[in-house]
């Protein structure tokens, strides 16, 4: 294997999810400015998320429901043959 290919900067990160205040922490190398306390008492770098597995919708088994049919007659009436 090459030498110094990967960052030597993983650290624990706390990734959190801000649509439903689902936290996880995991190995990380990304830079941030906030930190959390997390449940074991200790302090480590906060990220932000604004969608996780627990709140996409491909796993939750929730979709959000689109108005695709207003934007489908305004495509037809900007783009119809005059």
């Amino acid at each position: 294997m090459k030498k110094d290919l990967h960052p030597s900067n993983y650290r624990l990160v706390v990734f959190k999810d801000m649509s439903n205040d689902y936290s996880f922490i995991t190995k990380s190398c990304i830079d941030t400015r906030e930190t959390v306390k997390w449940e074991d008492g200790n302090e480590y770098p906060l990220v932000k998320l604004e969608i996780s597995h627990t709140s996409h919708p491909f796993y939750t088994g929730k979709m959000k429901l689109v108005d695709t049919a207003g934007r489908i007659d305004k495509f037809r009436t900007r783009y119809s043959k005059k």
